[in-house]
C-alpha cells in the first residue's frame, strides 16, 4: 500500500470511496456525511466519483479517534480541522518571512557596515528601508493659476498657496508662501 502511496503522494486523490473507507475504517456512508458536513472533502473524478487522497484517509482516521477516543462532536471536530490548517499556514508563513528576514540580514552584512549620522559606523545588521517616490506633474503646461497637483486655486491665494482660509499656505502673512510677504514659523505662532 505505501508503494502506491510513494508513487502518487500523499495528497492525490486515487482512493474510490469503498477503498478509502476500508483504510480508514469506516463505512462508506460516513464518508459521504463528512464530505456532506464539509469535514472531509475529496477530490472529484471527472464522473463526478469522490477520490480520497491518504491524507485525507489520514485526516478520517483523526476524526474518527476525535470523535471516538475523545467525544468530540462532529462540529467540534470540524472546528478543530480548520484550526490545524490555519496553524499549518501560520507556520509555512513564519518560515518564509524567517528565510526572507535571514536573506535581508545576510544582504546587510555582505555590505558591510552603513555609516551612521554623524558619519561614524552604524548598528551592523541594522536594515535600511528605502522608499522610491515619483511625482507627475498634471497641470497643463504654460498656465500659471493652476498649481503642478491639478487643484484650482483659491482667489486671490498667490502662486504658492490653496487659499488665505489655510494657516501656513498661502494669503497675506499665513506663511510665507502667498503675496503678502514673509509669514510666521511655527514657533512664532500663539
Amino acid at each position: 500500500m505505501n508503494d502506491v502511496n510513494d508513487s502518487f503522494g500523499t495528497d492525490a486523490p486515487v482512493y474510490v470511496i469503498s477503498v478509502a473507507a476500508e483504510l480508514a475504517g469506516m463505512h462508506p456512508q460516513t464518508l459521504r456525511q463528512y464530505d456532506r458536513l464539509g469535514i472531509v472533502s475529496p477530490g472529484r473524478a471527472s464522473g463526478r466519483g469522490r477520490r480520497y487522497s491518504m491524507r485525507d484517509v489520514q485526516t478520517l482516521r483523526q476524526v474518527q479517534r476525535l470523535s471516538q477516543d475523545e467525544g468530540v462532536n462532529l462540529a467540534g471536530i470540524k472546528r478543530i480541522l480548520e484550526l490545524e490548517h490555519e496553524v499549518e499556514q501560520l507556520r509555512e508563513q513564519v518560515f518564509h518571512l524567517a528565510n526572507e528576514l535571514e536573506a535581508a540580514r545576510r544582504a546587510v552584512t555582505r555590505r558591510g557596515r552603513p555609516a551612521g549620522p554623524e558619519g561614524g559606523a552604524g548598528v551592523r545588521g541594522e536594515l535600511v528601508r528605502r522608499t522610491r517616490l515619483t511625482i507627475f506633474n498634471t497641470a497643463e503646461p504654460g498656465n500659471p493659476d493652476e498649481p503642478r497637483d491639478g487643484r484650482p486655486r483659491a482667489e486671490g491665494s498667490g502662486r504658492g498657496g490653496y487659499g488665505p482660509d489655510v494657516p501656513g499656505q498661502g494669503g497675506p502673512g499665513n506663511g510665507g508662501f502667498g503675496q503678502g510677504g514673509p509669514g510666521r514659523t511655527e514657533d512664532e505662532q500663539d
